[in-house]
């Protein structure tokens, strides 16, 4: 059975908030969600809101069929559609860990799994940027030296303020559709004003290398099994 849930991008960033929100409130140890778009819309931070050219940007993008929705986290613009699977990881790190290294050691705890799965696959993974992606990063997952899975995090006090507690997400390139999400992401950022375009070239969808039917479970899985080790 898949561990993905279908939800609109509104309902979907809602959800990550609200699991963020349950493991700070000591609800439980961890959580994880896979949640894929059941519609499309174009992800952007809150600071983007404050360009002169925004207004304008969102009903040029609106009218191609991309609303923009705003996200806590920061980066740039990202496509979201049903071509795309979303990871949210919610844990509290253990005391001992502190809190030197805590960003690097997140994303390096979303972002394991995934390259250890496209090992399993046979592909070449490796972290890093690549010209011409969109929300371009440091840990981009990236398949055959192409982008597949953009990550981002946000930390938050526990409950009493006793812990921090990391929500670290991961957009996962799934099914082909780069060719009308770089459109997307170059008409907003035309219409905003700002400079940066992107290519499809530069991105890859996981099932446009391997068909993978059980990859999701599998990615549930090794999720899981880092999590027990690290919380037991």
């Amino acid at each position: 059975m898949s561990p993905v849930i279908s939800l609109t991008v509104e309902a979907g960033l809602q959800a990550e908030q609200d699991l963020l929100a349950s493991i700070c409130a000591g609800d439980a140890e961890f959580g994880l969600l896979f949640w894929q778009p059941n519609d499309r819309a174009l992800v952007m931070p809150r600071r983007l809101s404050r360009f002169p050219g925004f207004e304008h940007a969102c009903q040029i993008s609106a009218a191609h069929d991309w609303p923009v929705l705003l996200r806590e986290t920061g980066g740039e613009p990202v496509p979201q559609s049903a071509a795309t699977v979303n990871i949210a990881l919610v844990y509290a790190p253990p005391r001992s860990e502190g809190d030197h290294g805590r960003i690097e050691t997140g994303y390096r705890r979303l972002c394991d799994p995934i390259c250890q799965l496209l090992d399993e696959l046979g592909g070449v993974a490796s972290l890093g940027e690549v010209e011409g992606a969109f929300c371009d990063g440091r840990f981009n997952v990236n398949l055959d030296g192409r982008k597949m899975v953009g990550t981002a995090q946000r930390w938050r006090q526990s409950k009493g303020g006793q812990r921090p507690v990391g929500l670290v997400h991961g957009a996962l390139l799934l099914e082909n559709e780069r060719e009308s999400m770089v459109a997307a992401v170059n008409r907003f950022n035309e219409a905003c004003g700002l400079a940066q375009r992107v290519r499809a070239e530069s991105h890859i969808a996981l099932h446009e290398k391997f068909p993978a039917p059980h990859a999701l479970q599998r990615l549930e899985a090794l999720y899981r099994e880092l999590l027990t080790r690290l919380l037991a």
